[in-house]
């Protein structure tokens, strides 16, 4: 049985539907001209994997001298991690610190997805460098976008035209991160979330319908914020889901001109309401200049070297500690 790459140029190869060919694992035929093909089926339900295999039998079935064809799909487990990224509130860097944590973790030698499940304000197609990326789909399902670094990612701001307002009720919410939710991840390990602040729709149906194994809870050091903050881990806490720990954001600015290091928003707030309420402390990032002209840029501050992205590392390596228990 002859084996035939399935990037070649062999007619085989060619006949597999370009969003198929990634899936194939192997490709092989008989001398009696017998095909079989093993395909990576990992993320997929019952109805698509049925589907794709379907679809691939009757292309490779059209190829001459090809007198039968047989698929294996292949659909290891794979222990899939999903952690909720919240906030109470708005503009405490909850998105940039999503983004940053799954290059940092991706750069430790995790499998990571990103779901900017932040429906009204996604931002993640902007920080991972994936404006105008389109995803796929197989049948009904999506496959996420192939970004940089080695992570996946799905958004809101890939399905919708830019700048369009998203004026959607619950059950469409829901059903939205369902869809992103339910994609073809694959051999993805750890499943970040970046949630919309507050504790609304979409917080709900994850909590209801897609358990994560653990939330991080991102707040600046002021009072409010600190307060809101408490509202969405005591909303995690009452579902059952762990909390993998608090990161307090924009703590300490550095003058560019002096190097004089102030604290607009205060210092200190999240490490002692962790303390207080007796959640891991994540660690804490600074309010620097650098972080948001890098975040404009689609350039994670995590992907370079810097003290900045050392902020971001030190974090995503306790996370990752945690993960491992």
């Amino acid at each position: 049985m002859a084996a035939i790459d399935p990037a070649s140029d062999h007619p085989l190869a060619r006949a597999v539907p370009a969003e198929l060919q990634p899936r194939i694992r192997s490709l092989r035929q008989a001398e009696d001209g017998t095909v079989t093909a093993i395909v990576d089926a990992a993320g997929m339900d019952r109805g698509a994997a049925g589907k794709l295999q379907e679809r691939l039998e009757q292309a490779l079935a059209a190829v001459p001298g090809v007198a039968a064809v047989r698929v294996a799909l292949m659909a290891d487990k794979v222990e899939r991690r999903i952690i909720a990224v919240g906030s109470g509130k708005g503009g405490v860097g909850k998105s940039t610190l999503t983004a940053n944590l799954a290059v940092a973790l991706a750069q430790g030698g995790l499998k990571v997805g990103v779901v900017d499940a932040d429906i009204y304000g996604p931002s993640q197609p902007t920080l991972l460098h994936a404006e105008g990326v389109k995803p796929t789909a197989t049948g009904q399902q999506l496959n996420p976008v192939e970004c940089a670094w080695g992570l996946r990612m799905l958004s809101m701001g890939q399905l919708v035209e830019p700048g369009r307002a998203i004026a959607w009720r619950g059950p469409m919410v829901g059903n939205a991160l369902a869809q992103m939710m339910d994609a073809a991840w694959g051999d993805t390990q750890v499943l970040l979330v970046d949630l919309p602040p507050g504790t609304g729709d979409v917080q709900l149906t994850m909590l209801q319908r897609f358990k994560p194994a653990g939330a991080v809870i991102v707040s600046t050091p002021q009072d409010l914020a600190l307060i809101d903050a408490t509202r969405a881990l005591d909303l995690f806490r009452t579902a059952g889901v762990p909390i993998a720990g608090l990161v307090e954001n924009m703590a300490g600015y550095a003058c560019p001109h002096c190097g004089e290091v102030s604290d607009p928003f205060g210092r200190g707030g999240a490490e002692a309401t962790a303390a207080e309420l007796d959640v891991p402390f994540l660690g804490r990032v600074p309010l620097a200049m650098a972080i948001r002209a890098a975040s404009d840029a689609g350039q994670p501050p995590a992907a370079m070297a810097g003290a900045e992205g050392d902020a971001f590392r030190a974090i995503a390596a306790r996370l990752a500690g945690w993960l491992k228990g």
